[in-house]
């Protein structure tokens, strides 16, 4: 339930700010040309390099916040490149139309480009549940806290031990977990694209 709870709220803290990011540089191509760049960085530094560094900001004694931190930092990247993606994606003639009847960029954002994103954030969505699970396992791992005792902690003490079942049943239910988080991201999108058609 520990790394459940911290790839859950992993996955939204990434759902809100990359969303969120991506809305706003939308709008803006220069705020977009110098975002998408860190974004990017973020993406590939690896998560062991900077576990220290979040650990440390966040303080020793809140090991939970670091992993959630560094969980959402794996996820970050691919809801605000589907999101950005998706909202630039606008049929060109029905953004010519939009500007023939003067839409305000709210109505242009409501009604055309939330709608064409969607299906971009909804597969940006699917693949992030999957990492913000791998990425909590992970920042287990490297903070080094007992304070954070899910599976990844699990794993290493029952290595430690040498207890082999131990680890393969902390495996198993890692194996649930993702399958479980890209199932409800599977669910959320079909539901979404039903109510749509």
């Amino acid at each position: 339930m520990q790394t459940f709870s911290m790839a859950l709220q992993a996955l939204l803290v990434a759902a809100i700010l990359g969303g969120g990011l991506a809305l706003l540089v939308s709008m803006n191509r220069r705020a977009e040309e110098a975002v998408r760049p860190l974004a990017v960085a973020l993406q590939v530094t690896p998560v062991v390099a900077i576990a220290p560094l979040v650990l440390i900001w966040t303080g020793l004694d809140h090991a939970d916040r670091a992993v959630v931190a560094l969980a959402a930092a794996v996820a970050f990247f691919p809801i605000f490149s589907g999101v950005l993606t998706g909202l630039q994606s606008a049929d060109r003639d029905l953004e010519r139309l939009f500007d023939l009847y003067g839409a305000t960029p709210v109505q242009r954002l409501l009604r055309l480009r939330l709608p064409s994103a969607l299906p971009f954030a909804l597969e940006g969505l699917r693949v992030a549940s999957g990492l913000a699970v791998i990425g909590a396992v992970v920042a287990e791992f490297v903070s080094g806290s007992g304070a954070t005792q899910g599976l990844a902690w699990r794993l290493l003490e029952a290595g430690n031990r040498l207890r082999t079942a131990d680890m393969l049943a902390a495996l198993i239910c890692l194996m649930l977990l993702g399958l479980a988080f890209s199932g409800a991201a599977g669910l959320i999108e079909r539901h979404v694209r039903a109510r749509l058609s």
